[in-house]
């Protein structure tokens, strides 16, 4: 018997609290992404001097993919990744595909993520734009490939948290 999965609404609350000088300086935005039929949530290790890859997308997916457990880059509505370590940093390499043809990425942005802190991205599908040769804003925006984690000589953990629907 097949099982059907039930679409729920995935709610994400962001809180900041700050008093200055006797006044609140605070807010909270709060965001509702519906129809989210799966989630992905987990502590992945990073080895010191290592590349990991903790979350892969690919157009297709399945058995005809050469990387196994790759998300639907389509599916995927929310994307976040938290460096769990308390005083080392972490490099994020937001690998990117600009042929979005599935041959893998072709370019890569990295950026620092703090002990602590988290990095959260939407779709992943045409969600990104890079671009070397000159300052000017990208507007053409493609699909995002991975997320890669370099966490220097500590070794990090991190938490991977994926909805799609």
């Amino acid at each position: 018997m097949a099982s059907t999965l039930t679409a729920s609404t995935l709610t994400v609350k962001i809180t900041e609290s700050i008093t200055l000088n006797g006044s609140a300086q605070g807010s909270e935005n709060t965001l509702s992404i519906g129809s989210i039929k799966q989630v992905q949530k987990r502590i992945v290790s990073c080895p010191a001097n290592s590349e990991t890859t903790v979350v892969h997308f690919k157009q297709v997916v399945g058995a005809a993919t050469k990387f196994d457990g790759a998300l639907d880059v389509q599916d995927v509505k929310y994307v976040r990744l938290t460096n769990l370590d308390n005083s080392n940093s972490l490099t994020l390499s937001l690998q990117v595909e600009v042929g979005e043809d599935d041959s893998g990425a072709d370019t890569s942005a990295s950026l620092l993520v703090e002990p602590g802190k988290s990095f959260i991205i939407g779709s992943p599908h045409d969600g990104i734009g890079v671009s070397d040769a000159n300052a000017n804003l990208v507007t053409d925006l493609v699909d995002l490939d991975s997320l890669v984690v370099q966490p220097g000589g500590n070794a990090i953990d991190v938490e991977v948290f994926v909805a799609s629907t």
